[in-house]
């Protein structure tokens, strides 16, 4: 593309515009998971789960964090709801970053959308787990993977495209 006879302009590659939209996204995640931080507080200080919901001390972990999961989202009130509907958005939203990151040949955008997402799923099962038994340190895991998810895409919008 010319501007003047004898001069171009820059236009970045495909791998340069998929590492622009991963640190889009990127900054997108970090404010849904402090959006999500709130979210988690406001259940934490102010929502009572009952002991004896859909999905409460299963036999089988899996089975039961499915049941938990679609009890908290269905029926568990406004603010355990948005907490848990925004931790589906924000698996989506991760993996979405981690797909966008492959056509990049930003190793920042690789690094911090896998670290990212492996953080918000493992929040995401210990948020779950914390359903399924009510013990304080899953609340606890779900906390510091939560900062491993944010810290890592900090990282990333840094990092990639210098």
């Amino acid at each position: 593309m010319t501007t003047e006879p004898g001069r171009r302009t820059w236009r970045p590659t495909f791998p340069e515009r998929r590492a622009q939209r991963v640190r889009r996204i990127e900054f997108i995640l970090c404010i849904l998971l402090l959006i999500q931080f709130l979210l988690g507080m406001t259940v934490n200080l102010f929502v009572k789960i009952p002991d004896n919901h859909p999905g409460a001390n299963p036999p089988e972990y899996f089975t039961g964090v499915v049941q938990s999961v679609s009890w908290a989202t269905a029926s568990g009130g406004l603010w355990l709801a948005s907490h848990a509907g925004m931790g589906l958005l924000l698996v989506i939203v991760a993996l979405v970053s981690v797909v966008l990151s492959l056509g990049s040949r930003s190793r920042a955008a690789h690094w911090s959308s896998i670290v990212g997402f492996i953080a918000i799923v493992g929040a995401g099962f210990n948020g779950g787990s914390f359903l399924n038994y009510a013990e304080d340190f899953s609340s606890m895991i779900m906390a510091s993977l939560w900062a491993v998810a944010l810290g890592s895409y900090l990282v990333g919008i840094y990092r990639i495209d210098r």
